[in-house]
């Protein structure tokens, strides 16, 4: 399969803005009719709810899908749901691929060893148990977490890479707190997260793909101006995930340093920003009768922003 960050850039090409549109399905944010129309086939029952939630996501799929190149769902709104929330991600995740969406599942995995293959085993490929063909959620990418070291990731790295995958390995993240471990300074100076940096680029060097950057991305939040210009500098060949636009106050100048001189080698995600857009987003006013125009409104406004940052 041709090498991910290439298929990333022909994507974004393809439809014209280098983002990603989150699903982070919460319930309370749903509009009430689907609940209605599933409690009437499922009755008041666990699947009445994850049926809800599925339909809605599936539907967002369709009305995001003109304006972004991939889609970054959270397993962690499918796992909420019970042991068969993860039967809806994996709906989630093949209804995108029918949809000529990339999925980055944002799953921030991490483990030694042979738990690493595991956890890649599940994202990307199938493999053979006993002559049996035993299917993942084939993924086009994912989010790893790489605070146990080389043996943690390599694996993912490996997995990924021999079926035309890639992975995000968190780096500088976009929530409030993250500058309590990643902005430890360290003895021979600078701060954990550049060390982090010059690991994630060092990982990335051996599959580096024709566009110029590597399957070994890095997620970088748009919410710290003063560390994405710094880990663009540690990290040129690396492709940026960088969520917080939106909600979570990502300013326009951040998001730019993540992005080269030409405007390349990043991806920009909005999760509520969008699919939420009608309940916790910039479209309340539309209300839940209108809750598909506010999503479709949402994700061309977002498009028409971040591809007039990239251009400036």
């Amino acid at each position: 399969m041709k090498h991910f960050a290439d298929r990333l850039a022909d994507a974004t090409l393809a439809k014209g803005a280098p983002i990603c549109a989150g699903i982070d399905p919460r319930p309370e944010w749903i509009p009430a009719s689907f609940f209605e129309q599933a409690r009437l086939i499922h009755g008041p029952t666990p699947a009445a709810v994850r049926a809800a939630v599925r339909d809605f996501c599936l539907e967002v799929l369709v009305l995001v899908q003109p304006f972004v190149p991939a889609i970054k769902p959270q397993v962690a709104f499918f796992e909420a749901l019970g042991p068969e929330g993860m039967a809806d991600f994996a709906a989630i995740c093949a209804r995108a691929c029918e949809l000529g969406l990339l999925v980055i599942a944002d799953v921030k995995r991490g483990d030694i060893g042979s738990t690493a293959e595991a956890y890649g085993q599940s994202l990307f490929g199938s493999t053979r148990i006993h002559d049996i063909e035993m299917p993942s959620l084939n993924v086009d990418a994912a989010t790893v977490n790489a605070y146990l070291g080389a043996d943690g990731v390599v694996p993912f790295i490996d997995r990924a890479h021999s079926h035309g995958g890639g992975i995000y390995i968190l780096a500088r993240t976009s929530n409030p707190g993250s500058a309590e471990f990643q902005q430890l300074e360290l003895r021979q100076g600078g701060a954990l997260v550049d060390e982090v940096a010059r690991k994630i680029s060092a990982w990335g060097q051996a599959s580096i793909g024709a566009c110029g950057y590597s399957d070994v991305g890095a997620v970088v939040g748009a919410t710290h101006a003063d560390a994405a210009a710094r880990m663009r500098a540690l990290m040129p060949h690396t492709p940026f995930l960088v969520p917080g636009w939106g909600a979570q106050g990502g300013a326009a100048e951040t998001v730019r340093a993540c992005f080269d001189a030409k405007g390349g080698g990043a991806i920009v995600n909005s999760s509520r920003g969008v699919m939420h857009a009608y309940a916790a987003g910039p479209l309340k006013a539309y209300g839940e009768a209108r809750w598909r125009e506010a999503v479709s409104e949402a994700a061309q406004t977002f498009h028409a922003e971040i591809a007039a940052l990239v251009r400036g």
